[in-house]
Parts: C-alpha cells; structure tokens; sequence
C-alpha cells in the first residue's frame, strides 16, 4: 500500500504554481515492469501501423519502435480477433528478449477491449464510443432520461474493469475532441468542459469499482481546445480528490515540421505547467520518428522537474484541498478560455491586428537583396522590386548593421538606439531600446520604439513610463522561462497597461530540430494563453534564416493566431488505415497548399474520422479498400468515391463553395 502524503493545494488552480515551475505530483500507476507517474520520469510511447493480424510484421515495427525510445507501444484492436492476436504479438516479442508493455487501442468495441485486457498491459478506451452513441444527432435529454442512460453505460463498462482489476491491468481513459457522444453534446456541447466530463463519468464508475489504476488523456487537433481541456481535468479532478498521471497529445498533429511544432505547442505548454507522466507525438510519419521528438520534449522539462514531496512519499488517492488564487494570480485571465490581451495598437501591431513575426537578419550579407527571400520577399532585379510570400515577416533586426540596397517599403527596420540615432533617413526606422536607455533619453522616435525587457528583472518605474508610441520586447534569462514571461503580462494587466508585446526568446547551442520543438513550446505556451503580440526568435548562426521564419509563422498557425498557410489535420495512421497515410497526405498537400486558411482533414479510417476532423473544413476518409468518403465539416458529401478519382471530388466540393483559388504559374 503506497503512502499518503499530506494533501497540497494547487495554487494556480490548475497546475502547483503560475510563477515557478513545479511537477505536479500523481498516482503511481503500474504499468507492466514500468511505472508511469508519481516520482517516475516522463514516458515515451507511440502505435504501430502494421495490420495488428499481421504478428512478425507488427513485432518486428514494435522492435524498432522500442530502439527509438518508446517505452510504452500501443496496438490497434478493432475486433475480437486482433485483440485475440496480441497474444500472438507479446509471445513473439518476448521470445526476442523484449519485454515492453503492450497498450490495446479500443474503439466501439466492448468484447475486443475484455479480451485484450486478459493479454496486454494496459487497455485505451474513448469513453465517447466505447458504449456511448456518436450519430451527429441532435438529441434532447430529460434529467432520468440522462441517468438511464449513464446506467447502461455502466453495465456495459463494468466487466472491463473487473477484468482490469483480476489481470493487473491499467486503463487510459481516452477522451477526444472530436469523438465526443452525442449525449455529451447535447449537455455541455463540443467544449473543453464535454471533453472533461465524458472522462470523468468514466473515472467515477472505475472508483465506484474501486480501480484506480488509470491514466487519462484530453486529446484535440485544436491545441487551444487541448490545452483548455487538460487544464479544466486536473482542476476536476483536485476537486474530487483525484491525481490521476496525465497521458498527453495533440491528436492528427500532420507531418513534417507542422507536425512537431504543432505538437511541441501543445504538448510544452502543458509540461510548462507541470503537467504530464507520459507523451505520443502523433506525426503522419513512420512510428519509430515519434518518439526521439516527444524524447526532446519531455528531457527538457524534466532537467527543471522539481517535486513536492522526498522521494519516500508517494501520493496515491488523496483528498487536496483547494482553494481560489491569491489576489491577481490569475485574475486577469482565463487559463480555460482564450481571449487575446487587450492592447492598443502601435503602427499596425497589436489590438486587432494579427501577431508579428520579427527576423534577426544581422548575420546576413546585407549587400545582397536575395538573402530576403528566406523570410518572404522575392527580388526581381529585372523590375527592382519585391514579390511577398504569405509568410513574409514583418519586421528585421539590423543592430548596428546597414544594408547597401532599400529594403521592401512594408518591412520596418529595427536598430539599436545609438545606430538608429545616427541614421540620416529614419524613414521606416525605428530604434530598439534597453531599459536603461529607455528610462534616461529624451530624444525618442515619434510613432514606434522598442525597449527591451527582462521578465524578471524589469523596472516598475519603467513600465509607468511606456506611452503610445511603445511595443516591449520580452525577453528572460530562463532556460525555461515561461512562467516569468507570462507573469510580465499578468502585471501589465493588473495595472491596465495596454502596450503590445513581442515575445523574444534567445537559443544558443540546439540544432534545428531542438529550435522547433523550444520555441513553439516556449512561445505558444504564452500565445495560447492570450499573450504576445510577435514573436521573436533569437537562434544560432548554424540555423537556416528560412527555419526561423517558417517556425515562427508555423508556431503562429498551430496556436490559430495567425494563419497563414493551409493547415492538414492527418492522423499518424495505425493497423486500421485502409491506405497509404503518407503518400496521400503529401498527394493532396502538393495539390492544395496554396489555399491559405482551409483546414483538411485526411483521416485513413471512419474511427479517426469523421470524429476526430469535426474541426476541419473538409475530410477525406477511408471507408474500405479503395474508397473514400469526402466531408464538408462533419456533413457527408460524396460516399463511397473510388481512390483514383477522390482528390479531383474534393477539389471540385472546395470549388462549389467558393474556396479554391487557382495557382500561379
């Protein structure tokens, strides 16, 4: 029997604290030989995409799987008879010395979910269509009618987990944003809040049952709505005496670099909070590319993990006390609900306008105007003149450099105070201050100017001085400094400072892919909370300019702050995909990337789909060997459409409505 320890309150109501980083501390949950939880560290999972009836194809995808870091490997189970063949899987696995533990992913079926609980470690179940209805009906309950319903759940759920509870089997409880029931939805929508109440009638039947030996997961492709809905759980949970470890993801994140940034914004705004015992990057790629990215994130969180208790004291189920926040703590913004802090705008940045994208360009050539067409503008020398991207940015950092060529007329310079002083045309020119300059000058750019501030050594006397002519770049000297940062804007806030804010962030000594992973984490926590007004990244000489900007309106993207390309919600296909995940999400992307702002949703199968892409404008989902169905939102269009001709269809169902545009040559 583990040791209670003495209950805590949560002090940023969802997380141990708003200002200092602290993992929050959950139940121990045994897993196989590994445990997840408590004082252990972050685990690292993923699924395979094998044909689960197929064993040495499945076993041998596992093998590589475990030899890229996963510690956990989760197996499809539509029917009795994949779930019936795990037994085939883990024998062979542990024939060749590989004892991981085995995760069955359940969907609709109850009997398949018993049977694989008699095999595996672990069983996942998405309490919105284990025994729950998903028609996309409209439906109306009465109070008992709402109850009778709950009850027939838990007789259809209870002999899964008294199986559980005989074979030493833990359970995630998944929910999903776009699987909710329609009963969830008729009572509380398609919210955060459904999300976390379709969990929780699922945790109260297990603790009715007196299993406790569950994790629980919040998943959405909206990274808002994820990060809303494992903040609005624990909070629940707190309340009701719960700790339950945290599986978190962002589910059909894509591939590629919008995969991992998509990811990072999600999956690291969480970690910052303390948040999550165990991670699955879902990328539309190879499973074994998964886990060396979900890897980098989880090391960098746990280099700072601090814990509540000496390691003798593990808490188990507790009753914690819980509180409101501390005056202002939290008071001037919802962590549950996005809403941009008011700013006034100063030239274009800030209050309505969307959020910048600031490119430090000083190590460039600045005699050659083609180094711009990394971050946006494409030099004609023919026409001496520029041609705009849809991710051009918007303002370059030249410190004391000069350029020997005009810049594009839309794009503003930015230069220390000194240099900018000394600078005979200041057209377009606007000076970059320390803080100490700030407070002591007197000869300041009429429209705009910069002041550089340290989210935790900044002046008060400073702030009481910004007027509006001032945008603040904010910087910390954390390695993880995001609690700092978010604090600079909560004081802001409190004193009805309404100055724009560019968040900047310095990395030195990371390779390309550490950039991406931090930098989204480290922004899009904030951005996701309402905070910024830019952004800012600060990377080593070794990173391509283009990775900095593509990043930087990629972090943009994944938080919905700024959209400025197509966005893809594809999911990292599994044994039940019907085709070629990755040959037809870059298919379709070669065909449609050019239609700024529509969301695609490519689903390989109808569990992922039509649920999981309720977010998206359009669908493309597997229904059988070589036919799709295609959706507008979650209404069936086309069913049934023959692969070959299906890409065609729907381009012709985006034309109907008046969203395709014609590419240019």
């Amino acid at each position: 029997m583990q040791k209670e320890v003495k209950p805590y309150q949560l002090d940023g109501v969802y997380c141990n604290s708003l200002t200092n980083y602290s993992r929050f501390l959950t139940r121990e949950v045994q897993i196989g030989n590994i445990p997840m939880g408590g004082l252990n560290p972050i685990r690292i999972q993923s699924m395979t995409t094998t044909d689960t009836m197929d064993t040495i194809a499945t076993v041998e995808q596992t093998i590589r799987m475990v030899e890229s870091g996963c510690e956990y490997v989760r197996i499809t189970a539509p029917s009795i008879k994949e779930a019936e063949n795990l037994a085939n899987i883990k024998k062979e696995l542990r024939f060749r010395g590989y004892d991981v533990p085995l995760i069955a992913d359940i969907h609709f079926t109850p009997n398949a979910a018993e049977s694989a609980a008699r095999i595996v470690e672990k069983v996942r179940v998405n309490p919105g269509n284990y025994a729950d209805k998903k028609k996309f009906e409209n439906l109306e309950y009465t109070t008992d009618a709402y109850q009778a319903e709950l009850e027939r759940i838990y007789k259809k759920f209870t002999p899964l987990v008294k199986i559980c509870k005989e074979y030493g089997t833990a359970m995630r409880i998944g929910t999903n944003h776009g699987s909710l029931s329609d009963r969830i939805m008729s009572h509380y929508g398609d919210t955060p809040r459904g999300m976390v109440e379709s969990a929780m009638e699922f945790i109260r039947m297990c603790e009715d049952q007196n299993f406790y030996n569950l994790c629980i997961s919040m998943k959405a492709s909206n990274t808002q709505v994820m990060v809303q809905a494992y903040r609005l759980l624990v909070e629940t949970m707190v309340k009701e005496g719960m700790n339950y470890p945290l599986h978190l993801g962002v589910t059909e994140a894509g591939d590629g670099e919008d995969g991992r940034i998509k990811s990072a914004v999600g999956i690291g705004t969480l970690l910052a909070d303390g948040l999550g015992d165990t991670i699955r990057v879902s990328l539309t790629e190879d499973p074994e590319f998964e886990a060396p990215v979900a890897r980098a994130l989880a090391d960098r969180y746990e280099r700072k993990s601090e814990v509540l208790s000496p390691k003798s004291e593990v808490q188990t189920h507790y009753k914690a006390s819980h509180s409101e926040p501390s005056e202002g703590q939290i008071a001037t913004y919802s962590p549950y609900q996005y809403t941009r802090r008011i700013t006034t705008p100063v030239q274009q940045i800030g209050g309505h306008f969307h959020p910048v994208v600031v490119i430090d360009v000083t190590g460039q050539n600045l005699k050659d105007p083609y180094f711009l067409s990394a971050i946006g503008y494409n030099y004609s020398a023919g026409l001496d003149k520029y041609n705009l991207t849809d991710q051009a940015c918007d303002l370059v950092y030249l410190g004391d450099s000069l350029p020997s060529f005009s810049l594009p007329g839309n794009l503003k310079q930015v230069y220390n105070y000194q240099t900018w002083l000394m600078l005979k045309d200041k057209y377009n020119c606007y000076p970059l201050f320390s803080e100490a300059e700030f407070n002591e000058v007197k000869i300041k750019d009429e429209v705009l100017n910069f002041v550089s501030v340290n989210a935790e050594q900044f002046n008060n006397s400073t702030i009481q001085q910004f007027d509006n002519t001032t945008i603040v770049i904010l910087e910390t000297s954390q390695y993880v400094g995001i609690q700092q940062q978010r604090g600079f804007f909560v004081a802001l806030q409190q004193q009805n400072i309404q100055v724009p804010v560019i968040i900047k962030r310095k990395y030195i000594n990371i390779d390309s892919d550490q950039l991406m992973l931090y930098a989204a984490s480290d922004m899009g926590a904030l951005l996701t909370d309402g905070f910024g007004d830019g952004v800012w990244i600060d990377a080593p000489q070794n990173i391509s300019l283009s990775l900095v900007n593509s990043t930087s309106f990629g972090i943009l993207q994944a938080t919905r702050t700024r959209i400025s390309k197509t966005e893809y919600i594809s999911c990292p296909s599994c044994g039940r995909t019907l085709f070629d995940l990755q040959e037809t999400t870059q298919y379709i992307r070669s065909k449609t990337d050019h239609l700024k702002g529509i969301k695609i949703a490519i689903m390989g199968c109808i569990v992922n789909g039509p649920g999981e892409m309720a977010d998206a404008d359009y669908g493309y989902v597997g229904t059988g060997p070589g036919k799709i169905t295609l959706y507008r939102g979650k209404e069936v269009v086309k069913k049934n459409v023959n692969t070959p001709s299906a890409l065609d269809e729907l381009i012709e169902i985006i034309r109907e409505d008046g969203n395709w545009v014609e590419t240019i040559n």
